[in-house]
């Protein structure tokens, strides 16, 4: 049985894979940890892929030597995990965990962008992510059931495709299920989400919760950066 019913993989082509201009790859990684929901997450990218020729995925077992390398080579130190590439070049567009619930049409929309190689967000907001020349991860720690998680994750996405685009590929945009991984969440004292943590150069730097707008988002940031 499909995890997607035809109704929804209907809107999904009109809405959403209709505006996608360039191939986009879904890469993929599980493991013998945190994998209750490995199969829906492969199920899930397959169902999707099925509906746009410009989607294609591949997986790979993050426990053997070559799946540790190519996880490596895209930024990724655990799974599962998937990351939304341009046709293979990373653009610091990660989900740790399955995008379910609310976080579905975060993944959703993140396709899009990262196809169109755009965002929505203000010239300004683009303007400083251009100029970010130090590694930034910044952790969205959700819940399927939280509704103001994917405002959240969506612009930790954001800020990683517009540096990706600016050439510097410096800015990491994690959704963490906070479920599926509950040690990375106690280690960060996840009592409500989202909460977001922004790292700079490998330390935790500002933490935070709640879905800010964009102007508050890049205040954050900035001032991690600081």
């Amino acid at each position: 049985m499909g995890l997607i019913s035809d109704g929804d993989k209907k809107v999904i082509k009109e809405e959403f894979f209709s505006k996608m201009t360039r191939p986009v790859k879904i890469i993929g990684f599980t493991g013998k940890e945190h994998c209750q929901y490995c199969d829906q997450l492969k199920q899930l990218v397959q169902e999707l892929s099925e509906l746009s020729d410009k989607l294609t995925y591949e997986f790979h077992d993050f426990d053997s030597e070559e799946g540790r390398k190519i996880a490596e080579q895209y930024r990724i130190d655990r799974a599962p995990a998937i990351t939304i590439t341009q046709d293979g070049r990373d653009m610091g567009v990660r989900f740790f965990g399955l995008p379910a619930g609310h976080e579905f049409g975060a993944f959703l929309e993140d396709i899009v962008d990262v196809s169109n190689a755009t965002t929505d967000l203000m010239p300004d907001s683009k303007e400083e992510l251009a100029k970010v020349d130090r590694d930034v991860r910044i952790l969205v720690f959700v819940t399927p059931t939280c509704p103001y998680c994917p405002l959240a994750v969506r612009m930790a996405h954001k800020f990683a495709i517009e540096n990706a685009l600016s050439g510097r590929d410096r800015i990491l945009g994690d959704m963490v299920e906070a479920i599926e991984y509950p040690e990375w969440a106690d280690r960060y004292r996840v009592m409500a989400v989202p909460k977001i943590i922004i790292q700079v150069d490998g330390e935790d730097r500002v933490e935070f919760e709640g879905a800010y707008p964009e102007k508050m988002f890049m205040e954050k940031l900035l001032a991690a950066l600081e």
